[in-house]
């Protein structure tokens, strides 16, 4: 009688424990799921913290662009990393001032760009417009050495940063000399000079080149820039012979 006295009680006794424990499933899993939604943003952030952390997409320092705001890192926190805003009103890539808070979720869910991890430059390009009148292979030789004179040293560099790179990173640049590209617009010929530059010498290079260009252009008498004007244009006395109507 004892035996099964002492059987039955802890049956009974496990019944209710089980049922209690049930519920208490019932009630944690409730409340997990009600935590989860709550703090559903602090989660995240604090998973993309993780991320940058032991993926390392950028550190401090490195320039990057992630939902539409482009800047220099300058802190990585464990729910939010800061960056100096770079671009917005300011041309060529400088500085705004501005801080920018940067939520780390937005690592895991937005496309990030880095500017400078692996390769520290980037491809830069400058139009040139001259007028249909001007000798434009004059003008292109003319823009040719200039881009050489300021680009071709950093092209030197660039490819060495190319090899160290291409261990890691499947980059496949094998001409990176500055070239001039010929095209046609409406208002001339457009000539693209297209160069390599670091990162945060967009600006400073442009200006380089185009100080160059305007000393150059001025000392030719048959090379002019090209802007939007009106002119008329008589085929019979300024066109090529073969186009002028016959009589």
């Amino acid at each position: 009688m004892n035996y099964t006295t002492t059987a039955l009680a802890i049956l009974f006794v496990s019944l209710v424990w089980i049922n209690g424990l049930k519920s208490f499933a019932t009630y944690f899993g409730l409340l997990s799921a009600g935590v989860s939604i709550a703090l559903k943003d602090p989660i995240l952030n604090f998973a993309g913290w993780l991320f940058i952390i032991t993926q390392q997409p950028f550190k401090v320092g490195d320039r990057v662009e992630i939902n539409g705001h482009t800047g220099d890192v300058i802190d990585i926190g464990l729910f939010q990393f800061l960056m100096i805003e770079v671009g917005n009103w300011v041309d060529a890539d400088q500085s705004t001032g501005r801080i920018i808070h940067i939520p780390n979720e937005l690592t895991l869910t937005s496309t990030l760009v880095n500017y400078t991890k692996g390769f520290p430059y980037i491809w830069n390009e400058i139009e040139v417009l001259v007028t249909f009148e001007s000798d434009w292979k004059k003008a292109k030789k003319i823009l040719e050495e200039i881009t050489k004179k300021y680009a071709e040293p950093v092209s030197e560099v660039a490819k060495k940063s190319i090899e160290k790179a291409s261990g890691r990173y499947e980059i496949l640049y094998k001409n990176t000399s500055p070239r001039v590209y010929t095209s046609v617009e409406d208002s001339g010929v457009m000539l693209t000079i297209r160069y390599l530059c670091r990162v945060r010498n967009r600006r400073g290079s442009a200006e380089k080149i185009w100080e160059n260009i305007l000393a150059e252009f001025a000392k030719c008498d048959d090379i002019d820039l090209a802007y939007p004007t009106q002119r008329f244009y008589n085929n019979a006395i300024e066109g090529k012979p073969g186009t002028r109507p016959k009589s």
